[in-house]
């Protein structure tokens, strides 16, 4: 019997006519082609149950691309020479969930020596691409393959988009043994998990600081990469591997005018809800957002819900306070965080501070970055572009005006201020509206961190 890799996927040939293929998880009939078909990621499993069945495999797909050589020694921490045996003993799969700041790419350059097996690196941006390549070039002498931003090469490593993997997994799927997931979080439940689907690399390991909670979308990133297989919090290295840090909060009054809007749209969104909420009990945010779309009274509540949104991301209270945070930090090395880019531009214009948004090229990015570290930059204020691995070791204070996307968003723009440094404690402002929906937001984000926290008037 044959198993022939076919642009993700594998085809099934010569099957033995004994052989009860459509009982095997993940086999389909393809009347396209006449013959059996399996995603590329359970080649190797396929194999194995294929044996247990009393059936050879001679021909099975192996990575094409030659192993890579020319790593140097990767030197780890304690806790990362632990999370490195954990995946180890998993069969080499699964996901480290380690805190921002606590070095998983160094951990992801240790397996990478330590396989020798062709690798593709997995990575959200644009910016991270970059990331990785120079850290990959640190200690691996090879040729380093790269897809995404206008770039299309291969190598025994290789670094890529998820964008760029998606579409271009026809050709890469059969290319590597290793796949190394960066903010594995990404995965799960979207189309970019086709990525994963039409590799065949058997040997898996992802990487978050916030994985999902347990659902449908944990559940599938234990089929696509493998199980949490080493966890550990901000709590449980700060003070030791992560700088010190202190949170405070800032509990702000929204002035008279804008309390009574708040108050007004909140009450049209909770109508909506509650009559979406009588008639699907159990319904979640997803099903109430669907279900809004259909009715008058809906669109009409999710969007007083959005604009009350839109409120409390920069109220007038919220403006004083920053301006204030500002001057007094303005000898340290500032990061300003918000909801929108159009705050971010607010706030850029005001206090004449650089913008890092979506809409700066690359070139310009690595700029800005690069007057941050040396001190010619202050401060910055992006919306989304901070929030996620780019490396800012500099930064000594966050100032959180806003954020859109929770608990996740606000653990990764925390990280972005603990890289160690001598003598380096790190700070974080949360500037929160009283009698709001954002008191029980900052409270759960508290509890997730699990560090030391006060709140000021």
């Amino acid at each position: 019997m044959r198993l022939v890799f076919d642009r993700g996927t594998l085809l099934l040939h010569d099957v033995p006519g004994d052989l009860a293929v459509n009982e095997i998880p993940g086999v389909l009939w393809d009347a396209r082609v006449d013959a059996f078909r399996a995603p590329g990621r359970l080649c190797y499993w396929l194999v194995s149950e294929l044996r247990r069945r009393g059936v050879r495999v001679p021909d099975a797909p192996q990575p094409r691309l030659v192993p890579p050589s020319g790593f140097r020694a990767v030197t780890l921490r304690p806790y990362q020479e632990a999370a490195l045996t954990a995946w180890r003993m998993n069969g080499r799969r699964g996901l480290l969930v380690l805190p921002t700041g606590a070095g998983k790419t160094r951990v992801a350059l240790a397996a990478m020596s330590a396989t020798r097996a062709p690798c593709l690196c997995l990575v959200p941006t644009r910016a991270l691409l970059d990331q990785w390549t120079t850290a990959v070039a640190e200690v691996y002498d090879g040729p380093i393959g790269r897809f995404g931003d206008d770039s299309r090469v291969l190598g025994p490593v290789t670094i890529a988009t998820f964008a760029s993997a998606y579409r271009n997994m026809p050709l890469l799927g059969d290319r590597f043994g290793l796949l190394i997931i960066d903010e594995a979080h990404h995965f799960g439940r979207g189309v970019t998990d086709e990525a994963l689907e039409m590799s065949i690399a058997p040997l898996r390991l992802g990487l978050t600081a916030t994985p999902p909670a347990p659902g449908t979308t944990a559940a599938r990133l234990v089929s696509l990469i493998g199980p949490v297989v080493f966890e550990l919090s901000v709590g449980d290295l700060t003070g030791n591997y992560l700088a010190p840090l202190e949170r405070v909060t800032w509990r702000l009054r929204l002035d008279a005018d804008e309390r009574r809007e708040y108050d007004a749209l909140r009450t049209v969104y909770r109508q909506a809800l509650r009559v979406f909420q009588g008639n699907h009990l159990g319904g979640s945010w997803q099903d109430f957002l669907r279900h809004a779309a259909r009715t008058d009274e809906g669109r009409v509540g999710v969007a007083a819900w959005r604009r009350a949104a839109r409120l409390l991301a920069f109220p007038r209270c919220k403006q004083e306070a920053l301006t204030f945070l500002l001057a007094r930090h303005r000898a340290q090395r500032t990061l300003v965080f918000v909801a929108h880019n159009e705050t971010a531009y607010a706030v850029a214009r005001t206090h004449l501070i650089m913008p890092l948004t979506c809409d700066i090229g690359r070139v310009e990015r690595q700029d800005v970055l690069a007057r941050f570290r040396s001190g010619a930059l202050q401060a910055l204020v992006s919306a989304q572009v901070l929030n996620e691995g780019i490396d800012v070791p500099d930064a000594e204070v966050g100032i959180v005006v806003a954020g859109r996307m929770g608990e996740r968003e606000h653990v990764q723009r925390v990280g972005r201020l603990l890289r160690p440094g001598v003598g380096k404690r790190a700070i974080v402002h949360e500037l929160v509206i009283q009698h709001s929906s954002e008191v029980w937001q900052a409270k759960r984000r508290s509890e997730r961190l699990a560090v030391r926290s006060r709140s000021a008037a």
